[in-house]
């Protein structure tokens, strides 16, 4: 499982014209789920995402979490994250899991960040979206969660 993890100042997704997600302070979360993972990724890559400390604090210092700062994610499904480039000229995405086996993974993660105390909402899984991210810094990390051996 991959994340592409920004943390933003305002972020929105679109479907098809409509305004389907909205967030103000947090992160938007890009997640690719490969064909391996399962539920102990996504709730081992939920609880890093709810636990990093990416905001400032009163010194300036990126010592305060997302729930610290009482922030939102907007989660978004995106396969293209497990795209395999090393050879040839059109990306292969064998090592992506099926739409039918991401849902659930995908759901499983935004329910998880909720639980974890972090205002979740997800694009339309599946859906061309159009998202408009705010990256306050920018500030950008790549998350990788391996499956459990």
């Amino acid at each position: 499982m991959r994340a592409i993890l920004q943390r933003v100042s305002r972020a929105k997704v679109t479907v098809a014209g409509q305004v389907v997600a909205e967030i103000g302070s947090g992160y938007v979360i890009l997640l690719g789920i490969g064909q391996t993972d399962a539920m102990e990724e996504a709730d081992k890559l939920a609880e890093k995402c709810a636990e990093l400390r990416l905001f400032s604090d009163d010194q300036g210092k990126t010592n305060l979490s997302i729930r610290d700062v009482r922030g939102e994610a907007l989660v978004i499904s995106q396969f293209t994250l497990l795209a395999d480039t090393r050879r040839g000229r059109r990306p292969s995405f064998v090592e992506a899991a099926s739409p039918a086996a991401a849902r659930p993974l995908f759901e499983h993660f935004a329910k998880r960040m909720n639980e974890l105390g972090v205002p979740a909402r997800s694009g339309v899984f599946g859906a061309h979206m159009l998202v408009d991210i705010q990256n306050d810094g920018p500030f950008t990390l790549i998350l990788d969660q391996l499956p459990a051996e």
